[in-house]
């Protein structure tokens, strides 16, 4: 217990930074699967906006161009998903996978481009962490909680907006009606490819945002698998969050407690294997999706293809 205590400042730490990348991409996807979209290729998103991210903020020596950068990157992968899922309405988590299956082997390509025969560019720069003044000061929790990088502020804050938004806004609506009965909504004149290619903008701009986080904020290089099943995890935090952001915030940070104590048992536990204890968080993935996956149906048109013509 005194271990614990010991190691919990660590541990919160690491949950609010393990979190945030997988809010994002869950965020992402909660737009998309509103919008009748089950998007399983953030794995893949995520990959290169990690890559672009890296890149981008090395060559122009500014974290914030390499995030919008990989936010650019992750849009146009995820325009690929768009046009054949909505206007080739090819399957959609066929269509998933593939992006899962290319786009982390074209970041890789990149990489090995990039770095080529000069190891300098093989570490970037890291975003440096700001602390809220008071707040930060709190035992404990202070250090850990309010004393993150700006993007980590700004993935917690977006929470309470997307909740308004689809709560309160017409926009927000049609993503629910669209998500539930494209056919009804388009009678109520909702465009409804066009919320979809909508959805699937903030999806990829919001997956390669939690990519890039990896490797400007979170550590300062690339690696191959960097990304580490986060974006599947990101899937299990949507349903287990059940569809709403509040929900899928409290799963992000569930996910990242466990991250975050895996982390902590390595270094308690330093004989044992370390890759025992990276099982933690999957292994609770897996409890979740067994308990609360098929508790929880998602909006009712999701993942099914939208054709306007029929009835």
């Amino acid at each position: 217990m005194d271990v614990f205590i010991t190691a919990l400042p660590t541990i919160l730490k690491a949950m609010a930074m393990g979190a945030v990348p997988i809010l994002l991409a869950s965020l992402g996807e909660l737009f998309s699967e509103r919008a009748g979209l089950v998007n399983i290729g953030l794995e893949g998103i995520m990959a290169v906006g990690a890559f672009v991210g890296f890149a981008v903020a090395k060559m122009s020596g500014n974290l914030w161009v390499g995030l919008l950068g990989a936010i650019v990157a992750g849009i146009a992968v995820n325009m690929v998903y768009a046009v054949c899922t909505v206007t080739l309405r090819a399957d959609q988590i066929v269509t998933g996978m593939a992006v899962n299956i290319l786009a982390p082997a074209i970041a890789l390509f990149g990489y090995n481009l990039f770095v080529g025969n000069n190891p300098a560019n093989a570490t970037g720069s890291q975003m440096a962490s700001v602390a809220i003044p008071g707040l930060a000061d709190i035992p404990v929790v202070g250090g850990a909680l309010f004393n993150q990088t700006p993007v980590a502020y700004a993935a917690f804050i977006l929470v309470p907006l997307v909740w308004w938004f689809f709560k309160s806004f017409r926009a927000g609506l049609s993503f629910r009606s669209v998500g539930e009965n494209p056919h009804a909504a388009e009678t109520l004149g909702i465009d409804v490819v066009r919320v979809k290619f909508v959805a699937c903008v903030v999806c990829g701009a919001l997956a390669a945002a939690g990519g890039a986080f990896l490797t400007i904020c979170y550590t300062p290089i690339y690696t191959d698998g960097i990304v580490a099943g986060r974006g599947f995890i990101a899937l299990a935090t949507l349903i287990f969050g059940r569809w709403n952001a509040f929900g899928v915030l409290g799963a992000s940070l569930l996910f990242g407690f466990f991250d975050g104590m895996s982390v902590a048992l390595q270094a308690q536990f330093q004989a044992a294997p370390v890759m025992f204890f990276k099982m933690i968080p999957y292994i609770f993935t897996i409890v979740a999706l067994i308990f609360f996956g098929s508790r929880n149906a998602g909006p009712k048109a999701s993942g099914k293809p939208y054709l306007r013509e029929q009835r």
